[in-house]
């Protein structure tokens, strides 16, 4: 992990479109009006034929992507992630998820990253509602690095694809490491007493806490899943088999994302303690990204508090 390298999700998003532009000539690029904040105006200002800002109009947009991707394009439409994934939810269901289109929606500012905005502009459901759609696959970068890779994975996938993206800068945490995979959740480190199972930016808090834990003499096996949906059900029972208990740390509401497909694989299994960190049926409120994170209990003190809870009970 590299701790004083932060680059934002954003970013990575933005050049990894202009990298991929001239080896995916049927990529075009839909925007609603948020080009600058998304940075998917870099794609548009070189290639202005294939870049389409359709104005605040997040369901208007994903019809448009939807007919596009039936003449043979690949749209990748961008927004923050909460209008996309409310404001659109009649057109991702019924367009792209029912006719099986390939079309790529990229939620940017997801989860807390939008923090000074508040809770109307934080997007703490949108991965309950896009794993509950069918044919939908669901991607979890945890930094830049994952975050480009799962671009050009979703460009490669038939069907419609949702990648979650974060506005701040966060560490680099997988330079020159293997790369993410469809369906694979990535095994960061062994440990025989806790399993962790992370996604997103909070993955280096779980790895930070990882290593406070073994110092408590506490062997945490941890897994960053970054495919939220296919899930890695096989890492999941090997790991919890070993362990009989786990953690699951996300930026997202407790209610349906990462902890509850993990509650189903175990309740499927029958086996395993299990807890939760993550956003709790509530409202959030305006401030600091961090400190947000902070209040509602994302950190590495939470985690180091909640896994040390959870081998104890």
């Amino acid at each position: 992990m590299s701790k004083n390298q932060e680059v934002a999700m954003r970013d990575a998003f933005g050049k990894a479109l202009l990298e991929l532009a001239d080896t995916n000539p049927q990529m075009v690029v839909l925007d609603a009006d948020v080009s600058s904040s998304t940075q998917t105006i870099h794609f548009g200002k070189k290639y202005p034929e294939r870049f389409f800002n359709v104005g605040v109009a997040e369901a208007n947009m994903v019809d448009v992507a939807g007919g596009m991707a039936t003449c043979g394009l690949h749209p990748v439409v961008s927004t923050f992630a909460i209008f996309l994934t409310l404001k659109a939810t009649d057109q991702i269901r019924n367009v792209l998820c029912y006719n099986n289109l390939s079309v790529i929606l990229v939620g940017g500012y997801a989860g807390l990253s939008d923090s000074f905005d508040g809770a109307s502009h934080q997007s703490l459901t949108d991965l309950a509602v896009m794993r509950a759609m069918p044919n939908m696959k669901v991607l979890v970068p945890a930094d830049a690095v994952e975050m480009k890779q799962a671009l050009r994975i979703a460009l490669k996938e038939e069907g419609p694809v949702y990648i979650r993206a974060s506005r701040n800068p966060t560490p680099l945490l997988f330079e020159n490491q293997s790369a993410m995979e469809i369906g694979k959740a990535r095994k960061i480190r062994d440990g025989k007493d806790l399993s962790i199972a992370v996604c997103g930016v909070p993955t280096f808090m779980a790895m930070e806490a990882a290593e406070k834990l073994e110092s408590k003499g506490i062997a945490v096996d941890l897994l960053n899943i970054s495919t939220l949906k296919p899930l890695d059900e096989e890492a999941i029972i090997e790991s919890v088999s070993k362990t009989g208990k786990i953690l699951c740390i996300e930026e997202h509401s407790v209610i349906g994302g990462l902890g509850s497909a993990v509650a189903e694989v175990l309740t499927k299994e029958g086996f395993g303690k299990m807890d939760s960190i993550g956003i709790q049926d509530e409202f959030t409120e305006t401030g600091p990204y961090m400190e947000l994170l902070e209040k509602y209990g994302i950190s590495v003190s939470a985690i180091t508090e909640k896994a040390t809870q959870l081998i104890v009970k």
